[in-house]
């Protein structure tokens, strides 16, 4: 855990996310600690490389919001992860949430894997609202997830659905989608 916490607080700089999300791919997750403690990692440092659209937002005070859909995982790690950080000015508010009705007050969604069929029913409205929508496993994408984390050999890894993305008319920089596998739905 000292080492995961290291490395959050040593990302400063955009430069410094895509030092650590590649080292990230060697190293084995146990190794730093918990799978999802890197996971809760890399979604607050997927947020500095996100832009959503003007209407997401209603003021340039509004936290991002990161939600968790069904099952909650991560246990504290993810308000760990986001508590006292900042992204462009706005700080972090997590939310458990159980119905896709209340995801419009979502920026980041992050989808349990029982939820997927919800997903699939709801997403055309999550991409008009711009919802970085955020799962893991091999079903994701074809319910139009934008990034899937992966767990292989015990590495976290991560994939990015472009197309998927540009219908949820976000933006991802460059540098996130050069550390990230594509992925096609």
């Amino acid at each position: 855990m000292g080492l995961l916490n290291a490395l959050r607080d040593a990302l400063p700089t955009r430069l410094g996310f895509a030092l650590v999300v590649a080292s990230l791919g060697n190293v084995h997750a146990s190794a730093l600690a918990d799978e999802y403690q890197v996971k809760a990692a890399m979604l607050y440092n997927f947020a500095m490389f996100v832009e959503w659209p003007a209407q997401a937002f209603r003021s340039t005070t509004d936290p991002i919001v990161v939600c968790v859909l069904g099952q909650n995982p991560f246990g504290s790690a993810l308000e760990d992860a986001v508590r006292g950080k900042t992204v462009g000015g706005r700080a972090f508010a997590v939310r458990q949430i159980h119905d896709l009705g209340v995801a419009n007050a979502c920026h980041i969604l992050f989808v349990s894997s029982t939820e997927y069929k919800a997903l699939r029913a709801s997403s055309a409205d999550l991409k008009m609202i711009g919802v970085l929508t955020v799962g893991e496993g091999d079903g994701f994408r074809a319910v139009g997830g934008i990034i899937n984390f992966k767990l292989e050999d015990g590495r976290v890894h991560f994939e990015i659905n472009r197309e998927a993305a540009e219908q949820a008319r976000l933006h991802i920089s460059s540098k996130l989608l050069s550390l990230a596998q594509t992925a096609k739905r």
